[in-house]
């Protein structure tokens, strides 16, 4: 790949990450860790990841297991799970707060199928913004320092590499439709 390129591809790359790492916290009627990825807690005044306030862990298919640190913190982390997005009411028995994951209906998962949708294309935005921001350099490089053909030939590979994370997007959202889709 041109060096000239390279910037680009990293751009492209962490917008794909970026993505994958947001579909993750779909949850798809499994017991998934990183539902709670963007829950943060009170811990001494400071928001803190809940991942770093205690041990998740997965006991069941369908149910999460969150032990905190130090017990004063279960009223928090409590608080924090009822005040996100997640959609789950914990139980807290005195010692560790348990999320049961229910099983998901017909219509939440066609409701999660179109939000995956939409974080894939808006996943695209950001990869062909990456690819106009390059194609506007290469343009402005190509009126100083390089031929038209010189020009040209670095135009067609942001394409080949804006057209490769383009498909792993829809590979991604293809995959996680069917695994939200499947009972």
């Amino acid at each position: 790949m041109n060096e000239k390129l390279k910037q680009y591809d990293e751009k492209m790359k962490k917008a794909y990450d970026f993505l994958v790492s947001d579909l993750a916290t779909i949850r798809a009627g499994r017991a998934n860790p990183h539902v709670l990825d963007k829950i943060r807690v009170d811990y001494y005044g400071t928001p803190t990841p809940l991942s770093q306030v205690g041990n998740i862990s997965v006991p069941e298919p369908r149910m999460l297991q969150i032990s905190p640190w130090e017990k004063p913190l279960l009223k928090e982390i409590e608080k924090a799970i009822l005040t996100s997005d997640v959609g789950i009411t914990p139980t807290n028995d005195g010692s560790v707060i348990r999320l049961v994951f229910p099983e998901l209906t017909e219509d939440r998962r066609k409701e999660l199928a179109k939000d995956i949708k939409k974080k894939g294309e808006d996943g695209k935005v950001a990869i062909r913004n990456v690819r106009r921001e390059g194609n506007d350099a290469i343009k402005k490089l190509g009126k100083e320092e390089m031929s038209e053909d010189e020009q040209k030939s670095l135009e067609e590979e942001l394409q080949k590499i804006t057209d490769s994370y383009i498909k792993e997007i829809d590979k991604t959202i293809d995959q996680k439709t069917q695994d939200i889709l499947k009972v």
